[in-house]
């Protein structure tokens, strides 16, 4: 759906870092969300959360071991959150179960769904404040742009 630019490096896999602060309560969370947890790559501070096998990771690390990849503070995604992960799935439904399941494992939503028509999104929040954002897009607008999935409707 989304490539680099060409002549540029390919990507072979990205590993978004995500703090908290109970490193089982966090595996249970995401195993819950359907990702599966790479025990090759975990350990007592963190643990890798496979989320696309191959290409898309999370870690998550105890805050006291993310503290040493940085000479900043670390802030609390639970009071100011800096970024939002968003993770696409093949389907609205998909979405939802998804969603329900993170929701269940004491996740949390301050946000109504948003549905524009050709894509969906629910905003999840981890027990430790890190946004996920879960979505659909229609194939046609993936590809094409939402006018194309417009276009489609008329």
């Amino acid at each position: 759906m989304f490539g680099l630019s060409e002549g540029k490096s390919t990507m072979t896999a990205m590993f978004v870092n995500l703090p908290v602060t109970d490193l089982e309560r966090a595996k249970g969370f995401y195993t819950a969300l359907g990702f599966t947890i790479n025990d090759q790559f975990t350990d007592h501070n963190a643990a890798c959360v496979v989320v696309e096998d191959g290409h898309s990771y999370f870690m998550i690390l105890v805050r006291e071991f993310l503290q040493t990849f940085t000479d900043l503070p670390l802030g609390d995604p639970a009071v100011h959150p800096t970024v939002a992960t968003a993770i696409f799935l093949d389907s609205r439904e998909a979405v939802d179960t998804t969603a329900e399941a993170g929701l269940a494992a004491g996740g949390s939503e301050a946000r109504a769904a948003s549905d524009y028509g050709f894509m969906y999104q629910r905003q999840l929040t981890d027990p430790d404040g890190n946004i996920i954002e879960l979505g659909w897009m229609d194939p046609v607008a993936a590809a094409e742009g939402p006018e194309a999935f417009a276009a489609q409707q008329a």
